[in-house]
Parts: structure tokens; C-alpha cells; sequence
């Protein structure tokens, strides 16, 4: 049975949809005013992850990951850029997809922009005022009133009263109450804009995931997710506007993924330790990338250094060289191994426990080539079960020879040496052997001789 810690409980509980046989998940995508740091690619590869799981487990799943392409620091850039906001949203919207690609994470089912979803965000405004839980301030801004909502702090833990006591009034605020938030602002010469009952302006940013959400999946759904960063304010008044405008329950299950750090230091701009996807994708392939993610459980910390990237290159290699040279098309799942799989994914998505798994499947692989029905069938349930993560997708010898090459050896050079070195094996000059072997080692390639007198090769890093 699938068990999933829920933020809002902080317990892990036993998932139960609200229809049999099928899910609504929503998750907080980015916000496309430049391109995807680690932290995104974090949350891609995550729910891409539990996505795939809720799919091999037979769930009819509607994904839904929504793009925020207006709010204050999309029309910033967009003006130091000189350009129009939407051209800077579509370029980063793009680029956002590229990663994702990369990444192997399956596009989410339903994409929603929120400059597409104006009449749902003004319709759930306009209930929510109806409902006295928002007014017009005095600047035309529309505000939520924190106060008039019942429970508000629940999913974060945060006290209504300890919160007020660490705010200051604000001088001549146009706010009722300092913890009120904006739900349409109204808008600035120069800015763009939509035409409301209140003026013309534009959304504020929790009340697009508020709208976006309920009109994918309806005013109650199973699960909603994103980074650990967003708890509060972000989720926690998601909260409050969509149950103070429909009066029901608005999310059965809260999923959050811990925070990225990169070499133990809080990963920011200001630090100068910021990484974006791309700059990444540099140094190393997509599917390493996609590995060391996964080496860690969603919901703790990822501490991201060049050390740990490579200790993800050389698993990978380990488990792609235990697949080199097997035929596993036509295998049969090890029921032992899926076994122990799933109980791993199902406990929390425990994806570092489903990896030890994989390895325990390479380890039994390399010590059963004598039996070629076994390594057939550890081969297939190797693959099926990678695939699951999203990995061991490539034929063994295109990883392990595709590295990174530039200026180095061709393939053709590899394979000219490699006979060369065959030859003078042959012919017993072992000093020669050994100077191709230490020649290709220079380059980054590994050789391997098999029994038979047959010799593979990999690239390191």
C-alpha cells in the first residue's frame, strides 16, 4: 500500500484517492523570468518521478503544473530587457522545456499559463469578496482578509497571533491588517494589464495557482506539491482563497521537496553559488544529472557539489556495465526484485531504498553469466524498473562511450588503437599493450578485457 507524508498532517499516511483508480495532482511550476536553477530541475525530476509511479501502480493520473508568466519580476526583466513580456515569458517557457527534456521528465498533462486563466482568477476574487473574506483597500488594491479565515497557519505551523505580533503596521497601508495579501493589483503606467470589476490590473501570485488548480482538477483534489520554500505564504494561502471561495476542502494531500544546497551553503545569487540547468548540462549528461537527484529522498535536503555529481557518474556507470552486452528484450520481471522495489516507492517514494534495489539486481546480474535465462530476466526487470525513475533508458554501450569527447579521441581512433593493441597482444609485445592501454587511459578511456580476449571500452567522466 502506497503510504505518502503529508505536510498539513506531518504524518505519513496510507493514499486513498478521492475516485477509485484515479488521481489530481497540482504541482507549482516556475516562474519564467530567466532559466531553470537546480531547485527547478529538483521539483521536475521529483513529481516527474511520482507521476511515473502513480502510472506503473495503474492510476488513471491527471498531472497538472502550472506556468506563472506575469507578476513583478517577469515585467522587471521584461523592462531592463526593452522587450515585451510575453516575448520574455515564451523564450523562457521554451527553455524551460528544453530542460525538462533533457531531464527525461514527461511534459505534466495539463499545462496552464495564469495569463490564460483571467476570467477563473477574477470569478474566484469576485467570490471571495461575496463571502467577506476580501475588500477593495484603499489604493484599488484587492486584499484577502488573513483573519476572517479559520485555521489559517495549519499547513506551516505558523500562529495568526505570532504572526500579527512579528508585523508592522504599516504607515498609510492600504491593508486592513498587515498579514492580508493582494489578490489583484492594480496597475502601474507602463505595466500590462486586464480589465476587472476593480479597475484594470493584474492577478496576484497566489491567486493564479488558487484558479489554475480548481478549474484543472475541481474544488477538491488529492494532492498538491512543490518546493519545501513555498509552504508559507504561497500554499498556505492557496489555502485559505480556495476554501473561502468554494466552501469545501481544497487539498486532501500536501507534498513538499526539501531544499537544494550547493557544497552545505544555502544555494543563492548573492553567494555566487547558483546554478542554472544549463550551466549543469556543461559538465554533465542529463541522465547523471537526473541519478543524483534521485540518490536523495525528495524530502530531504540535496546537497549538490561536483564530488557528489561524480559519485552519481560512476553508480550509473556500475549499472549500465552490468546491462553491457545482455539481450533483455524479451525477459520476465524477477518478482522478488519488484517486490522489493515497490516497497521502497511505497513508502513515501523512498527513491534512494528503490536505487539499493537496482544495485542489488546489478550485483546478481554480474554473478549469474553462466545462466543466460537468469541474466536475460535480471537484465529485463533492471531496465523495467529504471525506467520507472526514469533512468537505464540507453543502450548500455551508448552511455558508457558517449561521454564528453571534445578534443579527445573519435570512436574510430578508440576501436584503431584498441586492434592495435589486440596485435600486439598477439604477438606477445606486452610493453606495446600496455603503452595503448596507458594512451587511451590519458584520455579518459577505460578498457575492459572480457574471457575470450574480447575488450570494451567506456569513457570516464
Amino acid at each position: 500500500m502506497l503510504k505518502i507524508y503529508n505536510t498539513l498532517t506531518r504524518s505519513k499516511e496510507t493514499f486513498t484517492p478521492r475516485v477509485p483508480g484515479k488521481v489530481g495532482m497540482y504541482v507549482c511550476g516556475m516562474t519564467v523570468y530567466d532559466y531553470c536553477h537546480i531547485g527547478h530541475a529538483r521539483v521536475m525530476v521529483v513529481f516527474d518521478t511520482v507521476a511515473r509511479y502513480f502510472r506503473y501502480l495503474g492510476y488513471d493520473l491527471t498531472y497538472v503544473r502550472n506556468v506563472t508568466d506575469i507578476d513583478d519580476k517577469i515585467i522587471q526583466r521584461a523592462n531592463e530587457n526593452g522587450e515585451d513580456f510575453s516575448r520574455l515569458t515564451e523564450r523562457f517557457i521554451d527553455a524551460m522545456h528544453e530542460d525538462e527534456r533533457a531531464l527525461s521528465v514527461l511534459p505534466p498533462d495539463i499545462e496552464p499559463k495564469a495569463t490564460q486563466s483571467m476570467d477563473s482568477i477574477i470569478a474566484m476574487i469576485e467570490k471571495l469578496i461575496a463571502n467577506d473574506l476580501a475588500y477593495v483597500g484603499s489604493n484599488g488594491d484587492v486584499f484577502y482578509s488573513v483573519a476572517k479565515f479559520d485555521n489559517y497557519g495549519r499547513l506551516s505551523g505558523k500562529n495568526i497571533a505570532e504572526l500579527q505580533a512579528g508585523e508592522r503596521v504599516e504607515v498609510d497601508s492600504a491593508k486592513r491588517d498587515p498579514l492580508d495579501f493582494a489578490l489583484w493589483k492594480m496597475a502601474k503606467p507602463g505595466e500590462p494589464y486586464w480589465e476587472s470589476p476593480w479597475g484594470n490590473g493584474r492577478p496576484g501570485w497566489h491567486i493564479e495557482c488558487s484558479a489554475m488548480s480548481t478549474c484543472c482538477l475541481g474544488n477538491h483534489f488529492d494532492i498538491h506539491g512543490g518546493g519545501m520554500d513555498l509552504q508559507f505564504p504561497h500554499h498556505e494561502n492557496e489555502i485559505a482563497q480556495s476554501e473561502g471561495a468554494t466552501g469545501e476542502k481544497f487539498v486532501n494531500l500536501w507534498m513538499h521537496n526539501g531544499f537544494v544546497r550547493v557544497n552545505e551553503e544555502k544555494m543563492s545569487k548573492s553567494l555566487g553559488n547558483f546554478f542554472t540547468v544549463r550551466e549543469v548540462l556543461k559538465q554533465y549528461r542529463p541522465e547523471i544529472i537526473r541519478f543524483f537527484i534521485l540518490t536523495s529522498h525528495y524530502r530531504s535536503p540535496l546537497n549538490y557539489s561536483d564530488e557528489h555529481l561524480d559519485e552519481a557518474n560512476a553508480a550509473l556507470t556500475r549499472l549500465y556495465t552490468a546491462l553491457r552486452g545482455i539481450e533483455s528484450a524479451d525477459g520476465k520481471i524477477d518478482k522478488a526484485y519488484k517486490a522489493d522495489f515497490e516497497q521502497a516507492m511505497n513508502d513515501d517514494f523512498n527513491t534512494p531504498e528503490a536505487i539499493a534495489v537496482l544495485f542489488d539486481l546489478a550485483r546478481e546480474l554480474n554473478k549469474s553469466k553462466d545462466d543466460p535465462e537468469r541474466v536475460r530476466n535480471l537484465a529485463f526487470t533492471l531496465k523495467s524498473l529504471g525506467s520507472i525513475l526514469g533512468i537505464l533508458q540507453e543502450a548500455p554501450d551508448t552511455f558508457l562511450q558517449g561521454g564528453s569527447h571534445e578534443a579527445g579521441l573519435t570512436e574510430d581512433e578508440i576501436k584503431s588503437l584498441i586492434e592495435e593493441r589486440a596485435t600486439a597482444k598477439q604477438n606477445k609485445d606486452w610493453s606495446q599493450a600496455d603503452q595503448i592501454r596507458d594512451q587511451l587511459k590519458a584520455q579518459g578511456i577505460v578498457l575492459e578485457d572480457a574471457p575470450g580476449g574480447k575488450t570494451t571500452w567506456r569513457r570516464e567522466s
